[in-house]
């Protein structure tokens, strides 16, 4: 009898317990009813480029090969649908999204939860952010509120809102994994300290809100971290403290305009910390500084630890982008740095970066549009290559452009397009003038032969 009344008490308190852990969690239906009209489905078409795609001519072809050509040709004349998510932040008409989802698009097609749809123009977007604006002509739409910056804590509940797989207004919930997340691109740029979250984010969801419990935005769903093309747990978002500084310019002037300091950067691991005696391990190690750069200007040498900028704190070497990419240029900025192992203050004012052919900080590699770090010929090497200049390639980053022409560490680059190319000041004016996603001529010198090719500037 006392076993029994010891199983049924047990039981009873177990029941009682899961009910108020139950009780203390939070109910979204709520939320999900006050934002949802505000979501918006995005749908998007690129049209089929003209050209042809093979230059045979069809009695060429053996027939086993002819259907298959054909099918291919037909395959790539089809017009490019693509979907994603939005929301809108303004009444009259004002809706932000991710840059991937509308970039290259010829048709935007807007879709609200009660059906109605609207074409939409692009008002600007931004690479490096991810972010676009677009507009809509309508009035009186339901919209949502961007949370103040600098609130959010990892811990948090956050719920989000989009379209994945094209499954209208889909809802999941999560909480915030980690805040200042460093995703570098392809291009090794790194602007934005994502916040990382266990929310089930697909594609589809893609420029979609993050709420948190008080129904505001705190970030728009950007990236997914997956092996199998679904969520495994691991979703980034872009911060309001990001977005609300873009939607401004872009609203304003249709582009963004980021600072610039012109450094090469590393993080700072416990055997550098010792030998540059610092404390602990932190910072940004300057390994180079661009000269005529703001940096060079105001006095930033290779070797110095930068540990504040602008009052804010640099733990690693990915924090000095995110902030001085939010920067307006010509801002004067105080930055806090450790030279032979004491701590300075300065005042650097933030220059401009320039489109796609600058970089705010460089990663450690220093490699430029093209995925090369190069150097000039010394005068044994030009005498007995029997060149006048040229410069000789260091090192190539995996996956660039010069990687994808073959370009090898030791090749000697002499032209690029119509432009000889004597030193690396030559060389580097010329790279940053290259237009993007069209073959450009480089002749090199490789084991003493020269060799002529095309590269291509990839977006």
């Amino acid at each position: 009898m006392l076993k029994r009344f010891v199983v049924v008490t047990s039981f009873v308190f177990l029941v009682f317990n899961s009910l108020a852990v139950l009780a203390q969690l939070p109910d979204f239906t709520e939320l999900v009813e006050e934002t949802s009209p505000a979501v918006v489905k995005i749908n998007t078409v690129q049209k089929a480029r003209s050209g042809k795609i093979s230059q045979i001519s069809p009695g060429q072809i053996p027939d086993i090969f002819r259907d298959l050509l054909q099918q291919r040709e037909r395959s790539q004349q089809r017009p490019v649908m693509a979907m994603g998510s939005g929301f809108v932040i303004s009444d009259d008409g004002y809706i932000l999204t991710n840059h991937h989802v509308v970039d290259g698009a010829d048709e935007i097609v807007v879709r609200f939860s009660d059906r109605r749809e609207f074409n939409a123009e692009v008002v600007g977007k931004d690479r490096r952010s991810d972010l676009a604006l677009l507009k809509i002509d309508a009035e009186d739409l339901p919209t949502l509120k961007l949370a103040e910056p600098d609130e959010l804590k990892v811990g948090e509940w956050v719920l989000a809102i989009g379209s994945p797989f094209g499954l209208d207004y889909s809802a999941s919930v999560g909480i915030v994994s980690a805040i200042g997340r460093s995703i570098p691109t392809e291009k090794g740029e790194n602007y934005v300290p994502f916040i990382q979250t266990d929310v089930a984010i697909n594609p589809g969801n893609s420029g979609g809100p993050l709420f948190n419990l008080d129904g505001e935005v705190v970030g728009i769903n950007s990236q997914i971290y997956s092996r199998s093309g679904g969520s495994i747990g691991l979703s980034f978002a872009i911060p309001t403290s990001v977005a609300l500084g873009v939607i401004e310019q872009l609203k304003n002037n249709g582009e963004v305009q980021r600072g610039w300091l012109g450094v090469v950067i590393q993080d700072v691991d416990k055997d550098l910390a010792r030998s540059l005696d610092l404390d602990k391990p932190q910072g940004a190690l300057i390994n180079a500084v661009e000269p005529d750069s703001p940096a060079d200007k105001g006095g930033i040498k290779p070797g110095d630890v930068i540990v504040r900028f602008d009052r804010q704190a640099i733990v690693d070497s990915g924090d000095l982008p995110h902030v001085v990419g939010m920067l307006r240029p010509g801002k004067k900025a105080q930055v806090d740095f450790y030279r032979q192992g004491k701590l300075n203050k300065m005042t650097i004012e933030i220059g401009r970066l320039d489109g796609d052919d600058s970089a705010v900080a460089s990663n450690a590699d220093g490699s430029d549009r093209l995925g090369l770090v190069v150097a000039d010929l010394g005068d044994r090497e030009r005498s007995s290559l029997g060149v006048r200049g040229g410069v000789v390639i260091d090192q190539v980053s995996p996956d660039s452009s010069a990687a994808e022409s073959g370009l090898n560490r030791g090749d000697v680059i002499l032209q690029l397009g119509y432009s000889r190319i004597d030193d690396t000041d030559e060389y580097d004016q010329v790279v940053r003038q290259l237009p993007v996603d069209v073959p450009v001529l480089i002749r090199f010198y490789r084991q003493g032969r020269a060799i002529s090719r095309t590269i291509i500037l990839r977006q």
